[in-house]
């Protein structure tokens, strides 16, 4: 059984998700959280294997929130499940340490999948283009495009604090700025 906690700040996608999953044999959802405030005090009694995370919360966005999950012992898999997501998300979400980025519209079937491989230990992530590479080489300091590279390739930052032989506080500190330039930038919707 792969067990999943629903962090979505709109009620109707909550309820909606959670009968989805419900309905799906080897799914079992633990619950479902509007924000980051209301997912944090029940993560380590929960201990979900999948967090079901939408990018657009009310107290902060799904990346920071990703990075926070990652930082948990056991960390659980964490799949960005959001209308923004698109390519220019995708560079910005494996460098949060998120194991997969899908789009609301994706059919059921597609949702019930990319759960199923992050649960797995499976990355499930659109290509970052060309394009989008050099434009976040642009923003970024160049000791810091080595991680970058490393993130791409599926490197953890204790792989990278070890490769580039550096504290795995500093590689974190140093992620966390690169997030920080390369924000993605979503319209506000209403709850």
């Amino acid at each position: 059984m792969i067990r999943i906690m629903l962090v979505d700040d709109h009620p109707a996608m909550r309820a909606g998700l959670t009968g989805v999953l419900t309905a799906e044999p080897g799914m079992v959802p633990l619950g479902a959280a509007a924000s980051a405030a209301e997912l944090l005090p029940v993560l380590n009694r929960t201990r979900p294997d999948v967090v079901l995370l939408d990018y657009h919360l009310p107290d902060t966005d799904g990346l920071l929130l990703c990075r926070r999950l990652k930082r948990e012992i056991p960390a659980p898999a964490v799949l960005l499940y959001s209308a923004y997501a698109d390519a220019q998300l995708a560079l910005p979400a494996i460098l949060a340490g998120a194991d997969g980025l899908l789009h609301k519209s994706a059919p059921a079937p597609a949702l019930y999948d990319a759960i199923r491989c992050v649960a797995r230990g499976e990355r499930v992530m659109p290509p970052v283009p060309r394009e989008l590479l050099t434009a976040a080489s642009a923003k970024v300091e160049a000791e810091d495009l080595p991680l970058i590279g490393m993130a791409l390739d599926g490197a953890l930052p204790d792989d990278m604090a070890a490769a580039l032989r550096c504290d795995a506080t500093e590689i974190a500190a140093r992620v966390d700025a690169i997030l920080e330039r390369l924000r993605v930038e979503v319209p506000t919707i209403a709850p």
